[in-house]
């Protein structure tokens, strides 16, 4: 697995080079579903920002080709209106454009939408906040801990990962009963942030068990219908209906080659995590509802519930990825009016979604290769040179190169999180990481155990770059965790290495 997969899936934008792009593409129009602004070359986004087609379509096209992305679609919503364009093809080489109704592999952009559908039942009475989720999930075993809260934001201590035999059980419940409770959790319940794929599967057999519906049926007959929107889904999950939606796409050898991948591999029980694909103006359209004006799909205090901070009083927040975390939404503060979004990184696919809800902003990024999060992290610099402060890579990104430090040798030893192992082993006066392997990347540290992860033997000056951290037990004042884009990895018996 390369970095991308293992450390930075569906969260943190690596900071990249930045480079000169130029060339521009036609604009797709397309008239939008539940009153979207059609898009026309006469529309554009007035006001401080200014955004028109022609501009946005030159800009996706420049930024898509110097990423060697096959094909991608952006979306624009500001002031009530709507500036859609699309690039590129479905499959490199296939034949098959993207246009603005194409739909794309929305990977962990998928648990807002499981969130939502969480929270519906919340406001019918059916499932209270603070119920344990065993209250719901009696077959789940007495070993899971947390509350649908926690497991909304992330503060349920379970593991980040599904373990590697959960597909085959072909069942989420029979993955529930058998196997839920055999993975330790990171932390107790309530005291950490870290991201995990569990809860959302978790909260997706919730939906299932109180509305007697398969996760994917009741997410479009609550959710989609209602917006009129006809969804997709990717891997094992049943969809009669048959949408296809983009391949994705592995950029290798430093952009000389671009590889097809077969499927997104997501399994029935991954499906509340990631089985989800819209389009980017459909996904927009999901992200309007929870505007400072909500649309009609949620109460009012539902969508400020699922953005308010939930992280209030917890330890250890979400480092590297956002500076806080709603129920189902990253919170992103930048000096200037809250931000929200996801990001769902797959099989050679990169999603990403912003909103303001106060202006009224939102702004959705689909992309179908791997370098679709270096794509996104130089469109938000060109997003903020005409007015929209969209916020950048997560905080920390980028800053522990400006004082760089040794590291203590208690950071040394093993961390582990479910079934993901890092070794973190000393190399001169820098440190080491390895994933369930030798060590695959340098870290650069500071004083404050805050580091830059980059691949090892990469260009120092540039390339991906990640952001993590060593964290001290409140208790023993010992180096006990470890934390790579927001998912915890508690120390475990065995101390590390030193390479020569």
């Amino acid at each position: 697995m390369t970095v991308k997969d293992q450390v930075a899936v569906n969260d943190q934008v690596p900071v990249e080079d930045r480079r000169a792009v130029k060339d521009r593409v036609a604009v797709k129009d397309r008239h939008a579903a539940n009153d979207q602004v059609a898009v026309t070359d006469r529309l554009s986004v007035e006001g401080r920002h200014r955004i028109d087609p022609p501009t946005l379509s030159s800009m996706l096209e420049r930024l898509a080709r110097a990423h060697r992305i096959p094909g991608a679609q952006l979306v624009v919503h500001h002031g009530g209106r709507t500036v859609s364009v699309a690039f590129g093809e479905q499959v490199l080489g296939g034949g098959r454009p993207v246009r603005g109704d194409t739909a794309f592999p929305l990977a962990s952009l998928t648990k807002p939408f499981t969130a939502a559908l969480v929270m519906t039942l919340v406001a019918d009475g059916e499932v209270a906040l603070d119920d344990l989720v065993t209250h719901h999930l009696p077959g789940a075993g007495p070993d899971i801990a947390g509350t649908v809260r926690q497991i909304l934001s992330h503060t349920s201590g379970l593991p980040a990962a599904l373990p590697e035999d959960a597909a085959r059980t072909g069942s989420a419940r029979r993955w529930a009963a058998r196997h839920a409770n055999r993975q330790a959790p990171v932390a107790a319940p309530g005291t950490a942030f870290s991201y995990s794929n569990v809860g959302y599967a978790l909260a997706g057999l919730v939906v299932e068990e109180m509305t007697g519906m398969d996760w994917s049926e009741a997410l479009d007959a609550i959710l989609l219908s209602p917006l009129d929107l006809t969804p997709a889904f990717v891997g094992d999950v049943r969809d009669p209906r048959g949408r296809s939606s983009a391949g994705g796409h592995v950029v290798r050898g430093s952009g000389r080659r671009t590889l097809p991948v077969a499927e997104q591999g997501v399994s029935v029980v991954e499906a509340p995590v990631g089985a989800l694909a819209l389009s980017a103006e459909e996904t927009a359209l999901f992200a309007r509802q929870f505007l400072a004006r909500p649309g009609p799909l949620l109460a009012a205090e539902t969508v400020a519930e699922m953005r308010r901070d939930q992280l209030a009083g917890v330890p250890f927040g979400p480092y590297g990825m956002a500076d806080g975390w709603g129920l189902g939404w990253a919170r992103y503060r930048d000096g200037g009016p809250d931000w929200y979004g996801h990001d769902g990184t797959g099989d050679g696919i990169s999603c990403h979604l912003r909103f303001e809800p106060a202006e009224g902003t939102v702004v959705v990024l689909t992309t179908n290769a791997n370098t679709g999060q270096s794509l996104w992290a130089d469109l938000v610099g060109c997003l903020r040179a005409v007015g929209f402060a969209v916020p950048g890579p997560g905080p920390g990104v980028g800053e522990p190169d400006d004082d760089p430090g040794p590291a203590p040798e208690d950071c040394l030893g093993d961390y582990a999180n479910g079934d993901l192992r890092y070794t973190v082993s000393r190399c001169g006066p820098g440190l080491l990481l390895g994933l369930g392997g030798p060590p695959q990347y340098e870290l650069s540290c500071t004083g404050d155990l805050r580091f830059t992860m980059r691949e090892a033997g990469g260009d120092p000056s540039g390339g991906p770059a990640f952001a993590g951290r060593f964290l001290r037990d409140p208790g023993t004042g010992r180096v006990e965790y470890l934390q790579v884009s927001g998912r915890l990895a508690r120390r475990g018996v065995t101390r590390g290495t030193v390479s020569r």
